[in-house]
């Protein structure tokens, strides 16, 4: 039995990587001048010492898509994302959207690449600053092999650069 249940989860995991990521970048109509490409893991960055995302610049309300296709595990409210959304993408990663204004999908929903999941804004601690989207992609599944010397270095085992996915997007 416990040979069989191993069997399975070990399945499970392969089959999740096996589903393609096609990636397009979250902002309606943002290009690479809406970001900082050095922003990923600058630091300092208040309580969480490190940026471990990217932030998107855009006008309160702008569409915001999904990158990727996947399940929503989340969509409400936290003291600092404020707004935020969730999504469970393939090769078991998580992606990440905070400070939106509006959120147009819920928890445990479905969601296709570019489908509308909210809009730009400011809530949670980016209050009173410039609208944007915190991006952030992190793995369940760690990759040891991206732990590095900087600070908080080891927790690249599990944030990955969304920089690099966005230089790469399918729009």
């Amino acid at each position: 039995m416990k040979r069989k249940i191993g069997i399975t989860i070990l399945m499970i995991i392969i089959i999740g990587y096996l589903i393609p990521e096609n990636f397009s970048m979250p902002v309606k109509n943002a290009t690479s001048n809406d970001y900082n490409k050095e922003s990923f893991w600058y630091y300092p960055w208040g309580k969480s010492v490190t940026h471990k995302g990217v932030d998107i610049f855009a006008t309160k309300g702008t569409q915001l898509n999904a990158a990727i296709s996947g399940i929503v595990l989340y969509a409400g409210t936290v003291d600092v994302g404020g707004n935020v959304i969730i999504i469970l993408g393939p090769k078991w990663k998580l992606h990440y959207y905070a400070h939106l204004d509006t959120i147009t999908t819920s928890s445990l929903s479905y969601v296709s690449r570019n489908e509308q999941i909210g809009t730009i804004g400011n809530s949670g601690n980016a209050n009173g600053k410039s609208p944007h989207l915190h991006y952030a992609i992190a793995t369940i599944i760690p990759y040891p092999w991206k732990i590095d010397n900087d600070r908080q270095g080891w927790k690249k085992m599990f944030y990955l650069n969304p920089i690099e996915y966005l230089k790469a997007s399918k729009n």
